[in-house]
């Protein structure tokens, strides 16, 4: 095992998946020369030439729709979104091209392309740079979503997507591009499918993604000092969402609280509350809770920023008071 950053991870993969395949290429805003916004691509430009890590102008449905193209043909594209705010332009290639053209052909095309792009809440980056919009992609029939908590998935994620028949988006976060983590010296691939337990627990299921894992678990710390022992699954599958793997857990617990940073109308949370209710209604001991943003745009100013968040602080005082604390 070696720890290396999140950034890091992403960057092995890139380059062993291009490695192993010519027909991988990278496309992207600022990827060549400069080496990505988050050095995700660094030092591949000088590696594998200009023809297989292409800078693009900003425009990004013209290099998305190019990729997707390309993809038909049996070319495996790793497309990067600079930031998932700007996707809202490049949605109509990936929704109605990509995630469609396999069911509307009859099986005749694939399109095998990734979609890579940051996204979420960084520091002080205002309303037009602070999307979280994985609630979008993952209503998308056709389309794979994943979303890495970590290096180690990561770096498994990226590979197992290029190796894909699917289109696979990957949602990353911007705050976890220096995040530390192990991740496995041999050549690894992570189910596109699932979900993992970041921690054991018998009292109450957390259910977070990418960053708000990390405020379940933070959250978990603190319970565990009030007596209760709290359970954190790392949902870092979000289509399809692991319907197994929730039910497993809240028949554990028995109780649920799902935590995103997102707003909660038609999210994340309201989908694995919408499972729990249909499939775990007899187990539950109290109804679940979700945990989200403020249903307003992020402001600039960094105190409202903070109040418009959610955090592990919120996730604790939920759960004590699920437990009448």
């Amino acid at each position: 095992m070696a720890e290396i950053r999140y950034w890091e991870a992403i960057r092995r993969a890139h380059d062993e998946e291009m490695a192993h395949d010519p027909l991988v290429i990278a496309l992207g805003e600022d990827i060549g020369l400069v080496g990505g916004t988050y050095k995700a691509t660094s030092g591949l430009y000088d590696k594998y030439g200009p023809e297989r890590v292409i800078d693009t102008p900003i425009v990004e449905g013209g290099y998305t729709g190019l990729g997707i193209g390309a993809s038909f043909l049996g070319v495996r594209p790793i497309i990067e979104l600079m930031s998932v705010n700007f996707a809202w332009l490049a949605m109509d290639q990936m929704f109605n091209s990509a995630a469609k053209v396999r069911y509307m052909s009859g099986g005749q095309l694939s399109a095998p392309v990734v979609f890579r792009s940051p996204g979420g809440c960084a520091h002080q980056l205002g309303a037009q740079h602070s999307a979280r919009m994985e609630k979008v992609f993952m209503g998308v029939a056709g389309l794979r979503v994943v979303t890495p908590s970590n290096p180690r998935q990561a770096y498994g994620l990226l590979k197992s997507a290029v190796r894909c028949n699917d289109p696979v988006f990957i949602n990353e976060h911007e705050l976890m591009y220096n995040i530390k983590g192990e991740v496995p010296d041999e050549e690894y691939f992570h189910p596109l499918e699932g979900s993992e337990v970041a921690r054991e627990g018998s009292d109450v299921t957390l259910f977070g993604y990418n960053i708000s894992v990390y405020w379940c678990l933070a959250a978990a710390g603190k319970l565990a000092e009030q007596g209760i022992n709290a359970e954190v699954i790392d949902l870092y599958a979000l289509a399809p969402l692991d319907r197994a793997g929730i039910r497993r857990s809240v028949s554990r617990t028995h109780r649920a609280v799902i935590v995103e940073e997102a707003e909660p109308a038609v999210g994340v949370g309201a989908e694995v509350m919408a499972i729990i209710n249909e499939e775990c209604f007899f187990e539950l001991d109290a109804p679940p809770l979700r945990i989200s943003a403020r249903s307003v745009p992020i402001p600039y100013n960094r105190a409202l920023e903070k109040a418009a968040i959610p955090n592990a602080g919120d996730v604790v005082r939920a759960v004590l008071n699920m437990f009448g604390k």
